[in-house]
């Protein structure tokens, strides 16, 4: 017996040394951070093939598990420490492991960086938005991204954007996900892409004095925008930058020279180079109206004028016109008293009057339609300005006139005609909601109506809308229609359709029609990432005054009972009703 006793002792002695108890995570990661699951696994070395119980050693636990894993579900800083195991088979026991060491640490809140640190870009850059976890560089991080036209975000740090455009524009944020965790959403930073910016040129002098030099300023605008460096050139076509042989080269965009000619520059940034416009070259003016109104009634007062945005040069200006009174060689022309006579498309092109053969191109042409009707004595705004709505939206539809007391009267889907509950001053208030689908039009105290119109408000609070204008677009006009979600205001890859047919194969940004014909009247609608919108009716040019009063007429004979049914039936609907 006493044989046997120390027989087992020895054997305890002896596969001490062989047999041991490890503690290892699961896991191969170097940090582990507040709210994941982890597991603890004791492996015995050298007892394979022997039934194991044991035991654990942890921080802040009274009921340690007796398996060979320690799992924690929702691991908190309260569990770093030191964990060791050991093992016991029949008459064996390991002695404890070597101490693992846990360290768990709260994740920082990611954040997201551009490179180049510019919030302002250009269409045609090239910058990389990043996430970074402070603290968590050694983790193994799976990102997901909010961003402004991501379709298939990426799932690493770095989110590149090779040749930004306007749609790239709006708000980026991230976080981490490693298995069943995930980190907090970083702050959203805003990204604003704008159109390819023009230099500007200025100069303290167009006449070098004897003996001395003129300076020249090169800036971009706006002026918040950041990064460049400036290239300078002479002469109308020379490619070659200017160099200290050539001029004087100051700080903040500035050179000094003494040698005449046409001088031009350009604002270049980043890696590859971005390059602002050149100042000079292929410069456009803009036709504008002064009021903004592109139909006006007879004897009314309008300014038509050429603009150059850019740049302080003295220019001689070049109208062309079909209307029969032809316009000045000056960059305005004011009409007093308008007639049909003034009717018609205008624009213009520029002459620099130091250099008369360095012109600009023609501007686009800004169509003036002077009509013979007398102007109505009351008129609706809506805004925002579209047919389309969404739920909850804030609406407000504006009476103005020759008049202080106005309602806002308002024909329902269902056939009850009411009016607006929520009066402030001229103005109607709505928080849409599908009940608001209706006509409205404004009624003032002497009795003048304003023109009707059709306000729809899409019950799919996931699907897009059409926007396309409320009032009828006067023929010869441009006019403008896109997609919208509530989520983003701004989509790419849209498909138009005109009375159910795909007006192109191409999906683009929006629909534009720069002179609007009958032909173009009808419904549209617009399709996004296979989802569409109601279809809306555009309206070319019509009578609204003469036709309200005809359905007023009509909806007293009927007692408006189907006001809805009128509209569709003398071919003059103006908004949008789901189905039609």
């Amino acid at each position: 017996m006493i044989y046997d006793f120390f027989s087992l002792i020895f054997v305890f002695i002896c596969l001490l040394g062989k047999v041991w108890a490890a503690v290892k995570l699961q896991h191969s990661w170097s940090q582990i951070f507040t709210g994941e699951t982890i597991t603890l696994r004791c492996e015995i070395q050298g007892g394979e093939g022997k039934v194991w119980k044991y035991e654990w050693t942890a921080p802040n636990t009274n009921s340690p598990p007796t398996s060979s894993e320690y799992r924690i579900s929702t691991v908190s800083v309260s569990h770093s420490g030191d964990y060791r195991c050991r093992g016991s088979s029949d008459y064996l026991l390991t002695g404890w492991s070597d101490a693992f060491t846990l360290t768990v640490s709260f994740p920082s809140k990611p954040t997201v960086t551009l490179q180049p640190s510019w919030t302002q870009i250009y269409s045609g850059e090239t910058v990389t938005v990043r996430c970074e976890i402070q603290g968590g560089e050694g983790a193994q991080w799976t990102y997901e991204w909010r961003a402004a036209k991501l379709n298939t975000p990426p799932t690493s740090n770095e989110y590149r954007i090779i040749r930004a455009t306007e749609s790239d524009s709006g708000g980026y944020s991230c976080r981490g996900r490693r298995d069943y965790f995930f980190s907090e959403w970083s702050d959203i930073i805003t990204l604003t892409v704008s159109y390819k910016p023009k230099a500007k040129l200025r100069a303290d002098n167009t006449a070098v004095p004897v003996g001395g030099s003129v300076t020249l300023t090169c800036s971009v605008n706006p002026s918040s925008s950041s990064g460049w460096k400036y290239y300078w050139y002479r002469d109308e076509k020379s490619s070659e930058a200017l160099t200290t042989q050539d001029a004087v080269f100051h700080s903040n965009g500035q050179i000094s020279v003494s040698q005449e000619g046409l001088y031009r520059c350009r604002g270049g940034r980043g890696n590859p180079v971005y390059y602002t416009e050149d100042i000079t070259a292929s410069i456009r003016p803009v036709v504008t109206l002064y009021p903004n109104w592109s139909e006006i009634y007879r004897g009314e007062t309008i300014t038509v004028r050429c603009e150059i945005h850019g740049g302080d040069t003295e220019w001689d200006y070049e109208w062309e016109t079909n209307s029969r009174i032809k316009a000045p060689n000056q960059n305005e022309h004011r009409i007093r008293s308008a007639s049909s006579s003034n009717s018609g498309n205008y624009r213009c092109k520029s002459r620099m009057k130091s250099s008369q053969h360095e012109t600009t191109e023609w501007s686009d042409s800004v169509t003036l339609t002077v009509s013979d009707n007398v102007h109505s004595a009351a008129s609706l705004t809506v805004s925002p300005d579209r047919v389309q709505h969404f739920t909850s939206d804030s609406v407000s539809l504006t009476c103005e006139g020759n008049s202080t007391e106005w309602r806002v009267r308002k024909f329902s889907e269902d056939g009850r005609l009411s009016d607006c509950r929520r009066m402030t001053g001229s103005t109607c208030n709505i928080n849409t909601s599908k009940s608001d689908t209706a006509v409205y039009w404004c009624e003032s105290g002497s009795g003048e109506f304003s023109s009707a119109v059709n306000i729809t408000v899409q019950n799919d609070g996931n699907g897009p809308i059409l926007v396309s204008p409320v009032h009828p677009v006067t023929e010869g006009a441009s006019v403008s229609l896109s997609c919208s979600l509530r989520t983003q205001k701004i989509l790419s890859n849209v498909f138009f359709y005109h009375n159910d047919k795909l007006i192109e194969n191409d999906p683009r940004g929006e629909l534009k029609i720069s002179a609007v014909s009958k032909s173009d009247e009808g419904f549209y609608k617009c399709q996004y990432s296979g989802r569409e919108s109601a279809q809306s009716w555009m309206s070319v040019k019509v009578s609204l005054i003469i036709i309200l009063l005809l359905l007023l007429h009509r909806c007293r004979q009927s007692k408006c009972k189907s006001l809805f049914s009128i509209f569709i039936n003398i071919h003059i609907t103006l908004g949008t009703f789901q189905g039609y």
